[in-house]
């Protein structure tokens, strides 16, 4: 189907891409001039802005309880953004949808950003927060069965690291990872994936984008050839955690999520990967009011109910 009509009304109002190299602060300030106040976000039980004190510092969280029960299980939530951009408050509306949907308790992490924050900084503290959350349980409220880890884009790109370095380290209490439209593969030659030839203009994130986009994060020491930064390298996928793969019809990073989806069931992990028609990259966080695209948290709750 073509490009879901009110995403490309919406495209057709953004400026052309900035001229020249990209303004980390500036991006970060346009982005959080556009959440809304908080008497217009999707009300919940609680919401509560906390301080993991972890073993890669202290880092801030935002824990959104859906319901009065005295007990749920987590989700900790990775937000995108291409590794600099992105916050707990550009992401709050995400992680409140998740946290309504799925029923559980949502953890979201306030990683450190590059080019600030050189890697591995932003995924030790997402690695040091899932650690954190387990062994805060009480505290949280964890019921002690589900602890799901989720993330979009870049975020995505987290959730499977962390799953695949808590699985080496043998911290075995992930019971799930949700990638949307995750970047699995930061090394962005064209001829890699079909996906970034056929999607790669006009679509919103353009495949020519990617490279300086991500530079600030590859830039600090971030080596595309590592499976830690991109999840899709990683030889030996046994043992990890069962997945759902959302991926979107219109995104240049749509080919490599598959493929890892196919990769991870090949490895006799249980994998789920849900293309969404019409859409693009981006879709959960910019476009998730349209119905069709919010169905991805009932998807989501689904997929955590049967496995």
């Amino acid at each position: 189907m073509p490009l879901h009509p009110e995403i490309a009304t919406f495209l057709t109002t953004l400026p052309p891409a900035p001229e020249g190299p990209l303004d980390p602060v500036a991006m970060r300030a346009a982005e959080e001039a556009h959440v809304p106040p908080v008497e217009d976000r999707l009300p919940l039980h609680a919401v509560e802005d906390l301080t993991a004190h972890t073993a890669s510092g202290d880092v801030p969280v935002r824990v959104y309880t859906p319901t009065a029960a005295d007990r749920h299980g987590l989700l900790l939530y990775f937000h995108g953004g291409a590794f600099f951009l992105g916050s707990l408050e550009t992401h709050d509306h995400v992680a409140r949808s998740l946290a309504k949907e799925t029923g559980l308790k949502v953890v979201s992490v306030g990683y450190r950003r590059a080019p600030e924050a050189a890697f591995p900084a932003g995924l030790d503290d997402c690695c040091a927060v899932t650690r954190w959350a387990a062994e805060q349980g009480g505290r949280l409220g964890w019921d002690g069965t589900t602890l799901a880890l989720a993330g979009d884009s870049s975020g995505g790109t987290f959730a499977a690291a962390v799953a695949a370095r808590a699985h080496d380290e043998g911290f075995d209490r992930i019971t799930h990872q949700i990638l949307y439209y995750p970047s699995l593969d930061l090394d962005f030659d064209e001829d890699r994936y079909a996906s970034l030839r056929e999607n790669a203009v006009g679509y919103g994130l353009e495949t020519a984008g990617l490279k300086p986009f991500n530079a600030f994060y590859l830039d600090s020491g971030a080596d595309p050839a590592d499976p830690l930064v991109s999840p899709v390298k990683r030889e030996d996928l046994g043992g990890l955690p069962p997945a759902l793969i959302v991926t979107a019809e219109f995104d240049p990073l749509r080919d490599e999520g598959e493929l890892y989806g196919r990769r991870l069931r090949e490895a006799g992990v249980p994998a789920t990967v849900s293309r969404y028609a019409g859409a693009g990259h981006g879709f959960v966080q910019h476009f998730s009011w349209i119905p069709a695209y919010h169905r991805v948290f009932a998807e989501t709750r689904d997929f955590l109910a049967r496995s």
